[in-house]
């Protein structure tokens, strides 16, 4: 084993009793609830594969919005959602768009449809060009962060552009984040990533580094997508939280800014959405940690979600329309 393996086996043994345990409860519990069901191997070996969507290639739009023509500074930085709407797409690239109805709408870019959350506002661009998040009206409460790491898997497949460590600190943290904001970052499982963020990023961007948990992954029945003990992959990856230090007024320490305590190694599990690398969604996990109405942001996002600002250059991509199904009313 080289290094990195060695440290990545120390980390697991530290941790696999607390991953084996408090999956092991939680997966009775979805038993219980129906969420979950053990079926049968037959069962189990067919799988519904979902193809994804290219769409019209979001990160190659943000790439080719370089060559735009320079958009007025002073202009309106904003676009309001009311209807369904075509978007020019200088504009969408150079503007942050709000739909602050209470009802989802549909975007059409370049012949392709999107479906746009409710009471959601999002920035498309890359991170040359977030000048106009920066201009945006607001400071956010809580940071979701799921950069794009670099690995070997990454870097054969040219699957998606991926930042240097040196480039994942120029994210402008400090510009976008309240007091007392709570960050929280997504970590792939090697050590070299993890060890980073604890011990240079989040010093970089005066963020105290509060808790690890983990999102395990299980099948429909229950089980680990791979064995726990797996040499190759496991079935689990890292969440850094940290809180955004700073100067706070004194008069408002222990009244207003005094925030619940963020428990330590806690555990989200979910059947894993056959989409790559698509994230669960934080909102609802972090809802007793934050208090009601604050400002959400997600960097890098690949999605969108109600009350949230979400930013990255595939921000739409699984807003794609044929992502989702009508319901029917039953009226």
């Amino acid at each position: 084993l080289n290094q990195g393996e060695l440290d990545a086996l120390e980390y697991h043994t530290k941790i696999r009793g607390l991953i084996w345990e408090g999956s092991t409860s939680i997966v009775q519990e979805g038993f219980k609830s129906g969420f979950l069901q053990s079926i049968s191997a037959e069962q189990s070996c067919s799988k519904k594969v979902i193809v994804e969507h290219i769409g019209c290639g979001l990160a190659e739009l943000c790439e080719m919005a370089k060559r735009f023509p320079s958009v007025n500074e002073n202009a309106h930085q904003i676009i309001q959602m009311t209807a369904e709407v075509t978007i020019p797409e200088q504009d969408l690239l150079s503007c942050v768009t709000e739909n602050m109805t209470s009802y989802a709408k549909i975007l059409n870019l370049m012949g392709q449809k999107y479906l746009v959350p409710p009471k959601s506002s999002f920035l498309l661009s890359d991170i040359s060009c977030m000048k106009p998040l920066l201009d945006y009206k607001k400071k956010y409460d809580v940071i979701v962060i799921d950069p794009p790491w670099a690995n070997k898997s990454v870097k054969r497949s040219n699957r998606y552009s991926y930042l240097s460590p040196w480039q994942i600190k120029q994210i402008p943290i400090s510009a976008l984040a309240a007091p007392n904001c709570l960050v929280v970052t997504w970590v792939t499982n090697r050590q070299k990533h993890l060890r980073f963020v604890k011990d240079e990023l989040y010093p970089h961007w005066s963020v105290k580094t509060l808790a690890e948990w983990h999102w395990v992954k299980i099948t429909r029945s229950g089980e680990f997508i791979f064995p726990l003990d797996s040499s190759h992959k496991k079935p689990y990856e890292v969440l850094v939280l940290g809180r955004v230090q700073g100067n706070v007024d004194l008069s408002l320490r222990k009244s207003e800014v005094e925030e619940p305590s963020i428990p330590d190694h806690k555990l989200i599990v979910s059947v894993p959405c056959t989409l790559h690398s698509h994230k669960p969604p934080l909102a609802e996990v972090l809802t007793e940690f934050i208090k009601p109405d604050m400002e959400c942001l997600e960097l890098f996002a690949r999605s969108l979600q109600p009350g949230w600002t979400s930013w990255g250059n595939e921000v739409l991509k699984f807003q794609h329309i044929d992502y989702f199904t009508t319901l029917q009313s039953e009226n």
